[in-house]
């Protein structure tokens, strides 16, 4: 690493954000993959401090962060928005702690790598102190689009998201439960959350939209991330985003333009080899992927290959991917970031053991 590396074997990993739906994911990703932390401690804000949440067969207690809270921590997870994150970050990493930020405060920063480790993994050894976790729809579009631009090369993307609740936030996705319950009752129900009625309903993204551009903020980090990930600035790439009523995962339907004619079964080929997802493209059955089925899961599905009818040069592919934007799309993604950089610390402490120097 060229800052920060973690300073003992089995670091000590502080999640700011803990209660929120990512940093719950975050909990039950560093359990279930096993991460050989040494102590877990849970930050959130005063008004969520007190609460418990079950670690490895404990109840651990969650403490309102404070200019305290990151001594002795080696690694910080953040799941708490980005005003949370420019405020904390650099406490954290002032401390000692490398960061890996969930929220879009550091995306952009030149400084600061975006990362998602099958796409663009040797990004990560530029970190100062914080690493970037991407946009969740960044995150899985690229896990499909990397593996083709890598095969046959990248002339245009054009992208239809269709984004679950999850993206915004456990508040979000508890007001398309209890609409839900409402409009099957012929229950009269008031948005409080999202600005659109929600159930049985779809609608553009809720970010707010450049009144010039007419793009929404999501589609905009989307197209500026994806751009960045691929390390393609100039790439072109269209994309319109829409909010469905699905509780969690998102799924895009896409279409990639390479520089040759690319037939359906090449891309499946370059897709079904790549780390971290699976193929599901059974036509005779009309199966392709579905967020019911990318959900609570880590591989982004892709499927649904065929040659775009609009383009006769037979040079653009269309393609369907689902993830779980809780997964791969945030939690699951920073532990894959957390779990890298441990590797790397951890052969660095071993070269310090060859070579007789203290390790903590």
């Amino acid at each position: 690493m060229t800052f920060q590396s973690f300073r003992r074997a089995h670091p000590n990993v502080a999640i700011l954000g803990a209660t929120g739906a990512v940093g719950v994911e975050l909990i039950r990703c560093l359990e279930q993959r096993d991460f050989p932390l040494a102590r877990l401690k849970l930050l959130a804000s005063p008004r969520s401090a007190g609460r418990k949440l079950a670690f490895r067969g404990e109840e651990l207690t969650v403490d309102a962060v404070d200019g305290a809270s990151f001594n002795d921590v080696d690694l910080a997870l953040f799941s708490a928005g980005a005003s949370q994150s420019k405020v904390w970050a650099p406490v954290a990493v002032a401390a000692g702690a490398v960061v890996v930020d969930n929220s879009s405060a550091f995306r952009m920063d030149p400084d600061c790598p975006l990362v998602v480790p099958e796409v663009n993994l040797d990004m990560l050894v530029a970190h100062r102190g914080v690493v970037a976790n991407p946009n969740c729809v960044a995150i899985i579009a690229t896990m499909a689009i990397q593996p083709l631009h890598r095969a046959f090369g990248l002339t245009r993307v054009r992208l239809s998201t269709y984004q679950a609740a999850s993206g915004a936030g456990a508040a979000a996705m508890e007001e398309l439960r209890a609409s839900t319950v409402a409009h099957l009752a012929g229950e009269t129900f008031t948005p409080q959350v999202l600005q659109h009625p929600y159930a049985f309903n779809l609608f553009s993204h809720d970010s707010g939209v450049d009144l010039d551009s007419g793009y929404n903020g999501e589609e905009l980090k989307v197209v500026a991330e994806t751009q960045r990930l691929l390390g393609r600035p100039n790439l072109p790439v269209g994309i319109t985003s829409v909010r469905v009523p699905v509780l969690r995962a998102h799924t895009i339907a896409m279409t990639l333009e390479f520089p040759e004619p690319v037939s359906p079964d090449a891309a499946r080929a370059a897709l079904a080899g790549a780390p971290g997802v699976r193929i599901v493209d059974d036509r005779a059955a009309n199966h392709f992927p579905m967020p019911s089925e990318s959900q609570g899961q880590g591989d982004v599905l892709a499927g649904r290959f065929r040659t775009d009818l609009a383009d006769p040069t037979g040079r653009s592919i269309c393609l369907l991917v689902s993830g779980d934007q809780l997964l791969k799309g945030a939690a699951l993604n920073a532990v894959q970031i957390a779990e890298h950089l441990f590797a790397d610390a951890r052969e660095q402490l071993r070269s310090s053991e060859v070579l007789g120097e203290p390790v903590a």
